[in-house]
């Protein structure tokens, strides 16, 4: 098994349901997207370089869904986190029914044109 796999597939139910929700959507939307596992969490490329990650918070107990140009992003501000970041923003997820399949779609097309 791949450590990115190994790693979601490793979290409680509560990380794991939305990890997997993620993943489902990022791929479907980026065929060309590659998980890879970095810096101790799986991070997806595109092209060769880092597009975005998915951490477990078990401390703040959310799923972050960071985006690498995420301050170039422009498109559903309100729904970002930038706490404390140079340049990465976040979706940022404590529940599963929190995932809004339209905004994820449209922050991952947006991210793919910065990249």
């Amino acid at each position: 098994m791949k450590p990115a796999e190994e790693y979601i597939l490793n979290q409680p139910e509560f990380y794991r349901e939305i990890i997997l929700n993620l993943q489902v959507v990022i791929e479907k939307e980026l065929p060309e997207a590659v998980l890879l596992f970095k810096w101790k969490i799986p991070y997806y490329y595109v092209n060769g370089k880092p597009f975005c990650f998915i951490n477990a918070s078990h401390k703040g107990k959310f799923v972050d869904l960071a985006f690498n140009k995420g301050y170039q992003l422009e498109q559903h501000l309100d729904h970002l986190v930038g706490e404390k970041r140079n340049t990465f923003k976040s979706l940022r997820y404590v529940s599963l029914e929190e995932i809004d399949v339209s905004i994820l779609k449209e922050v991952i097309l947006e991210a793919k044109v910065l990249h």
